[in-house]
């Protein structure tokens, strides 16, 4: 339960529908949170006590007869008031918020402490700046902490599922659970959710996502939540204030120095602060004035270059993406699909199949596989570092498989 109105909804839902629901809030670390911001005394004691050890903790939910983070289990009525089982918040308004729906709904409620954990995403984007690449941390925490660490915290007081409030949903293809699309196409979140393990689809639960927003508001004030109306988030979590850039810096100092700004023929425009300022594709604050539209076309972090030219130098026919997570039996040859490589662009038709790995490429999630999409027409901006995601031709609104791209090609 994040404390907006998606993840409330999909608990209110759970719960309507008999399942016995425990609300988990993951803390990420936010400057000046304590654990006396979040708890009453009583349930800053009650914390500790659960943290001394996981024995107590299991136990506790055994106690409870819980079935676990939004699980399945026996059908009945719920604690009246909510627990903290954890110390603090990533977003101390967001998790009073969590806690005041949970208290609301009457389900136990837990925040989980992966602030440690959540430095490993951190690093990850940092890294993938400094090395010329987009990252996209929000696959990452989906597939290591919501669908990975929260799954492993579930096992631990006997639930049978996870639930989310993405707008997604499980199915069935070719006999076996699949990843689908969400209904509503203006909020489908499928992409952000390709690297769940595949053994998870069945584990999971995506109580919203044949609804359209409109009616999960509706449903919120049905339910008399009191976040009905509260607006979706829009920023990286961990980048409130937007400046990618900065946050970069604070980490890697040594990245904010002087490089060119160059064109296609290498003729030197101008002079930035850092590559890791620019993303493939950007058109403003470039820092040159050259008549025409230019944006940048690529960027050399060995060197601390950017280059810049006519939107033309943007178009690719085919790219590279490693770390593959299929979904379904990888393929023995070539298959259509439909690629999505950037979360707001539409899917373009195309070809795919499995390449040989390149056992030298960086693989923070520790998959080797890799697999090479054709497009049918060109396509614009496919940035390394940004997810590439497949879904069936024949089938639309199933995920096949996934990866990172690592190169694109004219």
């Amino acid at each position: 339960m994040s404390g907006g109105v998606d993840s409330s909804v999909a608990a209110a839902l759970l719960l309507r529908e008999g399942y016995d629901v425990v609300g988990c809030f993951m803390r990420l670390g936010s400057p000046g949170e304590t654990l006396d911001t979040l708890m009453t005394p009583a349930e800053a004691e009650h914390a500790v006590a659960l943290q001394a050890s996981s024995e107590k903790r299991v136990s506790l939910a055994q106690a409870r007869g819980g079935a676990g983070v939004f699980g399945a289990g026996a059908k009945g009525t719920l604690q009246a008031q909510p627990k903290i089982g954890h110390q603090g918040c990533c977003s101390i308004n967001d998790a009073n918020d969590a806690r005041v729906v949970a208290g609301q709904l009457g389900v136990p409620f837990y925040v989980c402490n992966f602030k440690k954990d959540f430095g490993r995403i951190i690093n990850y984007f940092v890294d993938e700046y400094a090395q010329g690449r987009t990252p996209n941390p929000c696959v990452r925490c989906n597939d290591w902490l919501k669908f990975g660490k929260l799954h492993e915290y579930a096992q631990q007081i006997g639930a049978e599922f996870v639930a989310s409030g993405h707008y997604a949903r499980i199915g069935e293809h070719a006999g076996a659970p699949a990843l689908l699309r969400g209904v509503d196409a203006s909020k489908d979140q499928s992409y952000v959710l390709f690297g769940v393990p595949r053994a998870q689809l069945g584990k999971m639960m995506l109580p919203i996502g044949h609804m359209h927003k409109t009616q999960i508001r509706e449903l919120a004030r049905e339910f008399g939540l009191p976040v009905f109306d509260k607006p979706d988030s829009q920023e990286i979590c961990f980048v409130p204030d937007n400046d990618y850039a900065g946050l970069v810096e604070r980490v890697r100092p040594e990245l904010r120095r002087e490089g060119a700004i160059v064109d296609a023929q290498g003729n030197v425009l101008g002079t930035h602060q850092g590559q890791h300022h620019f993303t493939i594709g950007q058109r403003r604050g470039l820092g040159v004035a050259l008549g025409d539209r230019v944006y940048v076309t690529s960027k050399d972090a060995a060197t601390n270059t950017v280059v810049v030219g006519d939107g033309s130098l943007l178009r690719s026919t085919q790219c590279v993406a490693h770390e593959a997570n299929w979904l379904c039996e990888p393929p023995a040859g070539e298959i259509r699909v439909f690629a999505k490589y950037r979360y707001n662009t539409p899917p373009a038709r195309a070809s795919a199949r499995v390449v040989p790995p390149d056992e030298s490429a960086p693989s923070p999630s520790g998959r080797v596989g890799s697999f090479g999409v054709v497009f049918d027409e060109p396509q614009t901006a496919v940035a390394p570092g940004q997810a590439v995601v497949l879904y069936a031709e024949e089938s639309p609104d199933v995920v096949l498989a996934g990866g990172w791209i690592a190169r694109a090609m004219e």
